[in-house]
């Protein structure tokens, strides 16, 4: 038998962990994923840090694969983007299921590494592809997550340059360390931070000052507030 890149080739399935607050949707997940042939639910629970306490006491060979995630539970925290980066980094893909009710914490898991995000008001076909697609290391953009990507209607288009620079500089890097990383010039820098601040001041968010940049990249999920 030829094993799928990324599963072992002890079992003939892929293992699959659910973190969800809600019993009935939790159920329902379970039911919808169970009875696609090839997956098999290995651990389902409540919260991410439950989650995170059984994976440690599991081997390599028993460790899911994939981990569908609810960012945002009422009974316990809510998803740490930091213990999900380590999650992903030590192999284990992860696909949200979310309300996306925190825009900002959606952006955040992105940046973290998770394959995808499905929204709960998506078809549960859109749910089944999502999973397929994330467990062959591909991704699944559905229209609600494009939009929570691009931001709510507050916040500024910036182009790629434009967005790359505002990270930087909010990050506290300086001007002439900005322009070197885009290698472009320090004035072509500095233009593109003014039309950053320009357009986010057309937004109704005034961001004049560095410390003003910072406070609206942070809002918008572009970097981490640790940072």
């Amino acid at each position: 038998m030829t094993t799928p890149a990324g599963r072992d080739s002890t079992a003939d399935y892929w293992r699959i962990a659910i973190v969800e607050d809600h019993l009935l949707q939790r159920r329902r997940t379970e039911q919808l994923l169970h009875a696609q042939e090839g997956l098999r639910i290995v651990w389902s629970g409540e919260t991410f840090p439950l989650l995170l306490q059984w994976i440690r006491t599991q081997s390599p060979a028993t460790r899911p694969h994939l981990v569908v995630l609810d960012l945002v539970v009422e009974r316990g925290p809510n998803v740490d983007p930091d213990a999900l980066r380590d999650l992903i980094d030590s192999g284990v893909r992860v696909l949200v299921l979310s309300a996306m009710a925190s825009p900002a914490l959606v952006r955040r898991v992105l940046q973290a590494g998770v394959g995808s995000i499905v929204g709960k008001r998506d078809s549960e076909a859109d749910i089944i592809e999502a999973t397929w697609a994330v467990l062959q290391r591909g991704t699944w953009v559905t229209p609600e997550l494009a939009s929570v990507i691009a931001g709510d209607g507050s916040r500024p288009a910036l182009s790629d340059q434009e967005q790359r620079a505002l990270v930087l500089y909010a990050s506290g890097v300086g001007l002439d360390a900005v322009a070197a990383t885009l290698n472009v010039r320090p004035d072509t820098a500095k233009k593109y931070l003014a039309r950053v601040k320009a357009k986010y001041a057309e937004a109704g968010r005034e961001a004049r000052t560095k410390i003003d940049l910072r406070r609206e990249a942070i809002r918008d999920g572009l970097i981490d507030p640790e940072v």
